[in-house]
């Protein structure tokens, strides 16, 4: 029988005495789906093919993932699984009936139940009948269903228990939090202690590890604390739960999720996310005024309302005939509820040549090796994805000869414009406590969340995150002795802090305040609202200049002291990120926004930031660290705790965000000798698995002063093996273990001199049997392997500091955890604005009104 059989439907049908002979060697193959299965009946695991698409969808009856026409026969091949349940949706217009109105004629209108409708169609002129047949490869026999009489039992129960599946999606959202919260039973009885403890709007750390992420407020003493490891890298060191073990003190709030409508609130002894109707009481016994906020947000106040409705228009270029746009490249991402934050930033991500190429321009690659389920494959899903943004075939203009041909024909195809990303939403936020929510979320959070899982899933041989990746240069200055110390770590935006002493309409700002307090008082509307104007010089001005180091410890006085930190770019990216820092916490705990109107350039030069390093007349602080007393120490032993120790933390903090427990991290950094978070990335992976692997880094020190980093190992003599850490961290850079000992050895298993040690005898060679006290290395036949190698630094793309705007991410709201946002790309020489599924020529793009800004280096 011919391929095209398949797709003309109904040449292939069999006798009905011979289907049940026909199915019966593949009735081990057929399943019929449990309770856990995700049936994905609905959309294609490679594309965005769902059965309204004119090939309709393929579903495996054996692993019930979808697939378009055009990736059927790919999953055939890979999986051998021959049985299909093809499903096809047709719109079709309404027989008129005597009276000149439409009678409904829905066939078939329970098949499938979780399909959403077009609402782009007139439900009074069209109506839609579902086909479902069973498709047998690689003969391509068609079983039209239902067909009850015929097919075994078994098959009859697979069909229906797959046409009745609930969509993995939906099922998702049911799941949901805010639909399945219960009372806490400990809400109304809640005990709080009377202690003084007030909470600031900012600035917390867990008391026990100093972690700043993850952060959880106990309501009945005002702890805070961090959470749990979760599976997935991300959470705290459970210092949370442990207090909870302590003390019996049952509930937390989220630090971070407080809103007008509420807070995470988490009950230890319940074990599970509940409900408390009295948070707003609980959580002002510790300063935290949520009923003030609940008044301003709900906008019971008049003063609050005209701002945002005007911020709405102007972003969203309200009240202009905007032009649809359409074409490769011009695709809209419908919003799922929520999720315009992924919308835009995937927008501006796909408009980057570097990811384009690493996904779409690999796409047969990586659709090929893909796994089994390519639902839950990163690279998968980005190249899906990237392919449905950049392709065309979700945005196609309405043509009138096609319309009239439709109607001619009594068939009406919809327009497939835009894509939904349920898949891809789903796979990138799994495990994570906020994106897998429906809130509202940062945007510039998770463009640092996509970033870490481009990183974690490398794709060819170049990672188009490198793009996004520079240096910051980190200056500190102890203002007692003057004596400096200089740091680098790796960033991807650069965030500018919003000047607003720096504003050029202060009068006007003066003039609208008094009036809108007048306005207030009297029970009168607002007066016109007036936006800070912030010069962008005046933003750069303040991102340079020196801040204040908190808890400063001085290694020149050997105490604490006030200290100063300068940033600089030690390298400059190819594509520059930049944040303006809108969103703040007023004293009052009532989140805000800096409704600011900022001039960005399209054109920045910021090469006077570049680092310079140390500089003639300047003393380096000594590297050395505080010793720490324990006196009731049980060995009678001293010992240094990790937080003691001259670690980096800006490095500790990067692989902190990647997920991984803070004492981890601390470890990392530390057996690593400080040299980044890159190396220390690969000691983490490598040690994993250990027992002790999250445990407090202590190291034994007998009264003396501790050297930083690798030194404080301790001293080993030559004769000695060099402590296997070092070596497995040499090792992990590509060098050879006899290569890496000999190293160390010569640098008193110094790992930092011992990498400047390798790279300066290039002209060594392994001997093929190690003697590793008598080790002879000549003419080294792989020394261009290792001249080659990258062991030292991150992947960076350094170059000249000067930039051109192409895009921007703006925000509406008065936090990142409500509102919308939406995003302006230039394409082709003119903006263009993306508003969900909503693609269109910018007329006034409000550059001035952006909360996320993509720059492009300029070649010199």
């Amino acid at each position: 029988m011919q391929r095209a059989a398949l797709f003309r439907g109904g040449d292939a049908q069999m006798a009905a005495g011979d289907l049940g002979e026909l199915l019966v060697p593949y009735m081990p193959t057929i399943r019929v789906p449990k309770s856990g299965d995700r049936v994905y009946k609905t959309e294609c695991a490679f594309s965005y093919d769902s059965p309204d698409s004119e090939g309709g969808l393929y579903v495996c009856m054996n692993t019930f993932l979808g697939f378009g026409r055009e990736h059927i026969e790919r999953h055939y091949r890979k999986t051998g699984q021959c049985v299909y349940l093809h499903l096809k949706r047709h719109v079709i217009e309404k027989v008129p009936g005597a009276s000149g109105g439409a009678l409904p004629k829905r066939r078939n209108a329970k098949l499938f139940l979780d399909l959403e409708t077009n609402s782009d169609l007139n439900s009074e002129d069209f109506e839609y009948e579902d086909e479902a047949k069973l498709v047998i490869f690689p003969d391509h026999y068609e079983i039209s269903l239902p067909n009850i009489e015929e097919l075994p039992a078994l098959v009859t129960i697979a069909c229906d228990a797959l046409l009745s599946a609930k969509s993995p999606y939906r099922k998702q959202e049911s799941d949901s939090w805010e639909e399945e919260l219960q009372a806490s039973k400990h809400a109304k009885t809640l005990v709080q202690l009377d202690n003084g403890v007030r909470i600031p709007p900012s600035g917390w750390k867990c008391s026990k590890c100093d972690l700043r992420e993850n952060l959880w407020l106990n309501l009945t003493d005002g702890s805070v604390l961090c959470g749990r490891w979760f599976f997935d890298g991300s959470g705290g060191n459970g210092h949370a739960m442990e207090h909870y073990k302590e003390t019996g003190y049952p509930l937390a709030v989220k630090l971070g999720t407080i809103t007008p409508d509420g807070a995470d609130v988490y009950s230890f002894d319940e074990e599970e996310p509940v409900l408390d109707p009295h948070i707003a009481k609980h959580l002002a016994h510790f300063g935290i005024d949520m009923l003030q906020m609940q008044v301003t947000e709900n906008g019971l106040r008049d003063n609050g309302i005209k701002p945002r409705v005007s911020e709405w228009e102007v972003i969203q270029e309200a009240g202009v005939k905007l032009k649809p746009m359409y074409g490769p490249g011009y695709t809209g991402i419908k919003n799922l509820g929520n999720s315009c934050y992924l919308n835009a930033v995937m927008q501006a991500i796909f408009s980057i040549p570097e990811f384009q190429r690493a996904y779409v321009g690999n796409l047969p690659r990586i659709f090929d090796y893909s796994p089994l389920d390519p639902t839950q494959d990163f690279n998968t899903q980005m190249a899906k994805l990237g392919h449905g943004l950049l392709s065309g075939q979700y945005s196609k203009p309405p043509m009138k000869s096609e319309l009239i041909e439709q109607v001619m024909k009594e068939e009406h195809k919809p327009q497939r414009n835009g894509i939904s990303p349920r898949m891809f939403k789903a796979f990138i936020s799994k495990g994570h406590p906020e994106f897998s929510s429906n809130r509202q979320q940062d945007a510039q959070e998770f463009f640092l969340h996509l970033i870490n899982l481009v990183e974690r899933n490398p794709v060819g041989s170049e990672n188009p995150s490198d793009v996004f990746r520079f240096l910051v240069e980190e200056r500190t200055q102890c203002c007692q002795s003057r004596k400096v110390r200089y740091t680098e770590r790796v960033d991807y935006i650069m965030q500018l802090p919003v000047a607003m002493e720096a504003a050029t309409n202060k009068d006007e700002l003066i003039a609208y305040e008094l009036k809108r307090r007048e306005a207030e008082a009297a029970r009168r509307p607002p007066p016109e609202l007036v936006r800070a104007k912030i010069p962008f010089s005046a933003c750069l001005q303040a991102f340079s200049e020196p801040s204040n180091v908190e808890d400063f410890w001085s290694s020149a006085l050997q105490a604490k002291s006030a200290g100063v930190k300068t940033c600089r770019f030690a390298s400059f990216p190819e594509y520059l990120v930049v944040q303006i820092k809108k969103f703040t916490f007023g004293l009052d705990w009532i989140p805000k926004k800096l409704d600011v109107s900022i001039d960005m350039p399209d054109f920045l030069d910021i090469s006077h930031l570049r680092a310079r390093g140390l500089q003639p007349g300047e003393e380096e602080l000594p590297d050395i660290a505080p010793p720490i007393v324990i006196p009731d120490d049980p060995k009678g032993i001293y010992c240094l705790p990790a937080s003691s120790l001259d670690i980096d933390e800006s490095s500790v903090m990067q692989l902190a965000e990647m997920g991984f427990p803070l004492e981890a991290c601390r470890k990392a950094v530390y057996y690593t000798g400080n040299l980044g978070a890159e190396v220390a990335f690969n000691w983490i992976i490598a040690h994993m698995e250990e027992p002790d692997f999250a445990e407090p880094l202590v190291i034994p020190a007998f009264g003396e002063v501790a050297s930083s980093g690798a030194a404080a190992l301790g001293t080993v003599g030559l004769d000695n093996q060099p402590p296997e850490e070092m070596v497995a961290i040499i090792i992990s850079m590509g060098f050879q273990r006899n290569l890496a000992i000999q190293a160390l050895k010569a640098t008193n298993n110094n790992l930092e001199r011992a990498l400047e040690w390798i790279f300066s005898h290039p002209d060594l060679e392994e001997e093929s049997e190690p003697a590793l006290d008598t080790m002879d290395m000549e003419n080294n036949a792989n020394a261009n392997i290792l001249a080659d190698t990258e062991s030292e630094g991150p992947r960076i793309k350094d170059g000249p500091g000067r930039y051109e705007l192409f895009g921007f991410i703006s925000h509406m709201g008065t936090s990142t955890m409500s509102g919308h946002y939406v995003c302006h790309l230039k394409k082709e020489g003119r903006w263009v604005i993306y508003n969900d599924l909503r693609v269109c020529a910018s007329e006034r793009p409000p550059k001035d009104l952006g909360y996320i800004y993509f720059y492009h280096r300029i070649p010199s």
